[in-house]
């Protein structure tokens, strides 16, 4: 990958590459989940406290790995172990179902998933017997690993496999690290079965798509792009509205209600959760945000914030994490809000900022309104209550309160409290120079 970041971390659609087969696993039923990772802790902080980590000391092969593992699946009684790759992250809980359901049929020892490919490149061949089932897979990511012959074959090697867990431990201690790499390489355990006398078979998997594997950067572009579609397609199904799925992101963990509709250009990521009925967007970004029903956000950029049921937000407005807009609030056109409460029905029309507010039911506050939060060493909040008439241009320096009820006079400074149902004027009265214009002129 070219990176400081482990391969497997590199995000999909705002979860980490691995997340996506353990999501499969989980859904598909799995009891217990095994990770196999390198030394030094990459994965910390990052796994589900019940997934158990197993550690591979030294990177020597697919089959090693499995056997990191070995001790920790005795436990899994008679149920089948299934071995699937963390860099392969769009096969579906539905097709592991469908791999467990055919190796339990079978009774083989071993099911192998299998593709079909036009062009089999560096995959392992599927070499069958006269009987059909799996005699071995031939290696071709080196000259010399698989003979001419076998590389004729289309049907490839999916990575992904279905084991009896006594036979697989058992096998596993007796593989042997005969190709180029000097690696032990999971699918030499079919050879071992086999030779036992056990069956192996295969389980085709007919979308390659499911089985794609991400080597480098141009691998997890064609893989977020399918995994993006896979959720448009979701939301679609489900009765979202998303006008031009090209220019749309939406992260694996959004949630959207019905009959809400996505204007182009939108980007929802995180852990964003938007109700039914919502129009979004266009050119507008939300993170890890909380929508009710029938809001209206349009051209803005909202993070960690909350918008309750039938408020609208700008055009071009920036909601920074800590806000609340509450019930049919507005916040309108180039309003910046941070850390603030914006009361049920209040209105914030444009060209504001309210950091570290609250803002009562149904106060209307002018053009041009900011509150000064921030004295240099500390930030202090604003109280504004409920139903007040701000004047355009006014500055609230905090800490300040305003009573319900009250004014502010256009242009004041409010440097004090406004008691409720006053009006607070903060400005130096106007005086006119007659013949000023005049005079500058004389004087240059």
């Amino acid at each position: 990958m070219r990176s400081a970041v482990p391969k497997v971390l590199h995000e999909i659609c705002g979860r980490p590459m691995i997340a996506w087969p353990l999501q499969a696993a989980r859904d598909a039923g799995a009891g217990k989940v095994v990770v196999v990772a390198s030394p030094g802790g990459a994965l910390d902080g990052v796994l589900p406290d019940d997934v158990t980590v197993a550690v591979q000391q030294e990177p020597r092969g697919t089959g090693d790995a499995v056997r990191a593992a070995a001790a920790h699946l005795k436990d899994g009684g008679d149920a089948p172990v299934v071995v699937l790759s963390a860099d392969v992250p769009l096969i579906t809980a539905q097709a592991i179902r469908d791999l467990v359901d055919a190796h339990t049929a079978s009774g083989a020892a071993a099911t192998m998933a299998t593709m079909e490919l036009d062009d089999p490149g560096s995959y392992g061949r599927v070499v069958r017997g006269p009987d059909g089932g799996v005699e071995h897979v031939a290696e071709a990511k080196a000259a010399g690993d698989a003979t001419a012959s076998e590389l004729e074959i289309r049907e490839v090697n999916a990575g992904i496999y279905a084991f009896d867990g006594a036979r697989l431990a058992d096998a596993l201690e007796r593989i042997r690290p005969d190709n180029a790499q000097g690696e032990y390489y999971l699918p030499d355990v079919l050879k071992v079965l086999r030779g036992d006398d056990h069956g192996v078979a295969a389980q085709r998997i007919d979308d390659p798509r499911l089985v794609l594997g991400i080597n480098d950067r141009v691998d997890l572009a064609q893989v977020r792009a399918i995994a993006q579609r896979r959720i448009l397609e979701e939301h679609m199904r489900a009765g979202v509205t998303i006008v031009d799925p090209l220019t749309t992101l939406v992260d694996a963990d959004v949630t959207i209600g019905q009959d809400t509709e996505i204007e182009p250009g939108t980007h929802l990521r995180g852990a964003t959760a938007i109700g039914a009925r919502c129009r979004v967007g266009p050119a507008t970004t939300f993170v890890d945000m909380t929508l009710g029903d029938e809001v209206t956000v349009r051209h803005s950029y909202c993070v960690e914030s909350e918008v309750r049921d039938g408020a609208s937000v700008g055009p071009f407005a920036y909601l920074r994490p800590g806000t609340v807009v509450r019930e049919r609030a507005k916040i309108g056109t180039f309003v910046e809000v941070k850390n603030s409460d914006v009361g049920e029905g209040a209105k914030v029309p444009h060209l504001s900022y309210l950091g570290d507010a609250d803002v009562g039911e149904a106060t209307n506050l002018g053009a041009g309104t900011i509150t000064a939060n921030y004295d240099g060493f500390r930030k202090h909040r604003t109280t504004i209550g409920r139903n007040v008439h701000g004047g355009v241009d006014t500055s609230f320096v905090a800490p300040v309160e305003v009573g319900d009820d009250a004014w502010t006079a256009a242009g004041s400074v409010i440097v004090n409290d406004v008691p409720p149902g006053a009006l607070g004027v903060a400005r130096e009265r106007q005086r006119n120079l007659e013949g000023y214009d005049e005079r500058r002129k004389r004087e240059n």
